[in-house]
C-alpha cells in the first residue's frame, strides 16, 4: 500500500494595496489599518497590478482634497477595480457610491474594525490551519514613514466648533489614548531605530481633558495624561545610541500650560519647535471663526518663549480671504507678522466646507482677492524667512539626515537632511555637499551653514 507524498502548495497570501491621502494623522490611520491586516496574514503591494485589494485612505477636509480624493479612487478602479474607500470623506458614502458605483465598500475615519471586515469580505484571509498558525509580524513592522522618524498620534477628534472646521463631525469628538498605551508605543519605535518623534493629534493641548488627565503607572510612577507629563516622559526616552530623540510637537492651540513645556526644550527634552494653529490675527476675524482672540498677548508669550529657548522655531497657519476679511483685517494680520516672526508659515484661500457655518457668514471675498491676498502674505512671510535663514549662515546645527545622493562625476556625494527648526514633508531642508559615504538616513550630525535662500540652508559637515 504506497502513500501519497506529494507536496501541498500552499496558497499565495492575498496583497493589499494602499493610497493614503491628508494630513500625518490619516497616515497613522494608514499604518494601523495595515499593521491589521499584516497580522491577518495579509501581503502589501506596492503597486496596483499586485493587489487583490486597494484601500484608498482619503481626505475630505477642503473641496480640492476632495476632489484629490476622487481622483485617487478612480485612479485605482481604473488600475484594479477592486476598491474600499475609508477615511474622512467616508462621510459622504453616497457620492462616492454615486460617482464610483464599483467601489466595494465606505468607511469613515480611523474605522479601523469595518476596513478590516471588508478587506476579508473582498479578499478572504485564511490560507488554512497551516498559514494561520504561522506567528504573524509585531505591531512596529508596518510604517509608511522612513525608519528614523515616526508619528506619534496620542489622540483623536477635537472639542472645537471653529466655524470653517468639519473635523469634529468627520473624527467626532476629543477621545485621548491612555498615557501608558502612548508612551509603549513610543518607547517601541525608539527602540525600533526612530530618532525623531512627530507628536500629532487634532489639539495635542488639549491631551487628556476628556479624561480628567487620568493618571496611569508608567515605569514605577504615577504619569497623567497631560501635555507636559508626556513632553517630559518623551524626552526621557533614549535611542539605540543613548541619545534623546527628537520630539517635536505639532498642532498646539496656545493654552497657558504651553508656557511649561518651553523649559523643556532648553533643557534639550524635546525639540524646540512649535506648529501653532494661528490661523489669523486680526480680533474681529477669529471672532468670526470662533477663535481665541487674544493675539497681543501671543506676541508677548513669544517674546518670553525666545527668551528661555532662543532658538525655537514657531510654524503656523493662516487663512486668507474668510468671510468679512477687510483690507483693514488682511493689513493687520500683515502687521501682526512682522512682530511675531515666525519661522515657518503656510496659508490657505478659504474655501465653503459642505456642513460649516462658515458658508453662511456674510461678506464673501472674490476669488481675485483671495489670489492676491495670499500672494501678499506668502511674500512677507518668505521675506521674514529669508532673514532668519541667512541669520544661520556660520553657525553649526544638528541636523538629521533624510535621504543620500549618489556620486556626481567627481565623486562628491551630497546629502538632505533637517535641521530641528524643520519637520519632514512641511518645512525646509538642509543640502550638504561632499559627505562620506559611511553617512545614513537617520544619523544627526552636526553642520556648519555655508549659505541660505529663502526656504532651505546649504552647508557641509563640522570639523571636528
Amino acid at each position: 500500500m504506497s502513500r501519497n507524498t506529494s507536496p501541498t502548495t500552499i496558497p499565495a497570501s492575498p496583497k493589499v494595496g494602499m493610497v493614503s491621502l491628508g494630513c500625518p494623522k490619516a497616515l497613522v490611520d494608514s499604518e494601523r489599518i495595515l499593521t491589521r491586516l499584516r497580522a491577518d496574514g495579509y501581503a502589501m503591494s506596492a503597486d496596483y497590478a499586485g493587489a487583490d485589494v486597494v484601500l484608498v485612505n482619503t481626505c475630505g477636509f477642503l473641496d480640492s482634497a476632495k476632489e484629490e480624493s476622487l481622483a485617487a479612487i478612480g485612479e485605482a478602479i481604473n488600475e484594479n477595480g477592486r476598491v474600499i474607500v475609508t477615511g474622512c470623506m467616508g462621510h459622504e458614502a453616497e457620492a462616492i457610491r454615486a460617482r464610483f458605483p464599483a467601489v466595494l465598500a465606505v468607511t469613515g475615519a480611523h474605522q479601523y474594525e469595518a476596513v478590516v471586515e471588508a478587506v476579508h469580505e473582498a479578499a478572504p484571509p485564511s490560507q488554512g490551519p497551516y498559514i494561520d498558525l504561522i506567528p504573524q509580524p509585531s505591531e512596529i513592522d508596518i510604517k509608511l514613514t522612513p525608519r528614523h522618524y515616526s508619528y506619534l498620534k496620542i489622540s483623536e477628534g477635537c472639542n472645537h466648533s471653529c466655524s470653517f472646521c468639519i473635523i469634529p463631525q468627520l473624527r467626532g469628538k476629543l477621545a485621548s489614548r491612555r498615557i501608558d498605551a502612548v508612551l509603549r508605543e513610543a518607547e517601541k519605535l525608539v527602540a525600533a531605530g526612530t530618532r525623531e518623534l512627530l507628536v500629532i493629534s487634532q489639539d495635542t493641548s488639549a491631551y487628556g481633558v476628556d479624561t480628567g488627565h487620568e493618571p496611569r503607572e508608567w515605569h514605577g510612577q504615577q504619569v497623567r495624561a497631560h501635555m507636559t507629563d508626556l513632553a517630559r516622559e518623551l524626552g526621557g526616552l533614549r535611542t539605540l545610541q543613548g541619545a534623546p530623540p527628537w520630539v517635536r510637537l505639532h498642532y498646539v492651540y496656545p493654552y497657558p500650560h504651553v508656557d511649561a513645556v518651553i523649559p523643556l526644550m532648553a533643557e534639550g527634552l524635546l525639540t524646540p519647535y512649535l506648529d501653532i494653529p494661528f490661523q489669523h490675527a486680526a480680533p474681529e476675524v477669529l471672532k468670526a471663526m470662533k477663535r481665541p482672540a487674544n493675539e497681543a498677548k501671543v506676541l508677548e508669550r513669544l517674546r518670553k518663549w525666545r527668551a528661555i529657548s532662543p532658538d525655537i522655531a514657531i510654524r503656523s497657519s493662516f487663512v486668507v480671504g474668510f468671510p468679512g476679511e477687510t483690507e483693514a483685517h488682511f493689513q493687520y494680520l500683515l502687521d501682526w507678522l512682522d512682530e511675531a516672526q515666525l519661522d515657518r508659515v503656510g496659508a490657505f484661500r478659504f474655501e465653503p466646507v459642505a456642513g460649516a457655518s462658515a458658508n453662511d457668514l456674510p461678506g464673501a471675498v472674490p476669488e481675485e482677492v483671495k489670489e492676491e491676498r495670499y500672494a501678499r502674505l506668502m511674500a512677507k512671510t518668505e521675506a521674514i524667512s529669508a532673514a532668519k535663514l541667512a541669520a544661520k549662515v556660520g553657525r553649526t546645527l544638528s541636523v538629521i539626515i533624510d535621504d543620500i545622493g549618489e556620486p556626481d562625476e567627481d565623486g562628491d556625494i551630497g546629502a538632505t537632511g533637517r535641521s530641528q527648526a524643520d519637520a519632514p514633508e512641511i518645512d525646509g531642508q538642509v543640502f550638504l555637499r561632499n559627505v562620506p559615504e559611511t553617512l545614513a538616513a537617520g544619523d544627526i550630525i552636526s553642520v556648519t551653514i555655508e549659505d541660505a535662500d529663502a526656504h532651505d540652508l546649504f552647508g557641509a559637515i563640522a570639523e571636528s
